[in-house]
């Protein structure tokens, strides 16, 4: 029987300063796991270098381990999932965050988990056990919490974390899921567990600590808490 191996996607967006922490984290992680991966690095058009950075990364560590496949402009998560898994070897892939946000060292308890039960999804939870959010200031935390909350009632998606972005999936579980996705931005990550209770995928979860981003500014605004409440809206009169 053929090793599993893990793609990690790294959607990158002005991350210069935090590229090459989180790169080592991965790589020193996924090594004590011995575990077979490689890191594809999807940078938009990062005006600050982080491309650049990627390339000396991938210099230092080798192109079997660091894949860089950049596009030229911002044209948002979904679609560099996409881009991703198209250019994935690996037959799990892991979704996380470049700025720091996600720690590296929770991937291992996501493969530990995943094995465990089978499951289809695993995916970080700030909500249950022992996860908890760092960093954030009161009024952040209340509309993640409350945006949690009323999605949890509305749509009853059967996992506690829904705009969470730290994941595991079977390759063609998140193949097929972005597939039948239509939400973009912070609406995205909930769609697609809720679609993943649609096609009866399992899902596990794994208590995460998620800590506010070290370098560079949040990307959350005005704008993408309508885009959410609009998408939730969508969500509850489509599922």
């Amino acid at each position: 029987m053929a090793k599993d191996k893990y793609s990690i996607l790294l959607p990158t967006y002005n991350e210069r300063e935090n590229l090459p922490i989180i790169m080592w984290l991965i790589i020193k992680y996924m090594n004590e796991g011995q575990f077979n991966f490689e890191v594809i690095v999807i940078d938009d058009g990062s005006p600050d270098g982080t491309l650049e950075v990627a390339k000396e990364l991938q210099k230092i560590y080798g192109a079997d381990k660091i894949v860089l496949r950049p596009r030229e402009k911002k044209l948002g998560l979904g679609t560099a999932y996409v881009h991703g898994v198209k250019h994935a070897t690996g037959n799990f892939i892991v979704i996380m965050d470049a700025d720091m946000s996600h720690h590296p060292k929770f991937i291992p308890e996501f493969i530990r988990k995943q094995k465990e039960g089978n499951y289809d999804i695993v995916s970080g939870t700030r909500y249950s056990g022992g996860g908890g959010v760092y960093g954030w200031d009161l009024k952040r935390k209340v509309i993640s919490r409350g945006a949690n909350l009323l999605t949890q009632i509305l749509l009853r998606p059967g996992a506690s974390d829904l705009t969470g972005s730290f994941r595991l999936y079977r390759k063609d579980v998140l193949q097929k899921l972005v597939e039948s996705c239509v939400s973009k931005g912070y609406v995205f990550q909930m769609e697609m567990i809720v679609r993943a209770r649609q096609f009866n995928y399992t899902i596990g979860e794994v208590p995460i600590t998620f800590v506010d981003r070290v370098y560079g500014e949040s990307k959350l605004g005005g704008n993408e808490i309508v885009q959410f409440a609009k998408g939730l809206l969508y969500l509850f009169a489509t599922t």
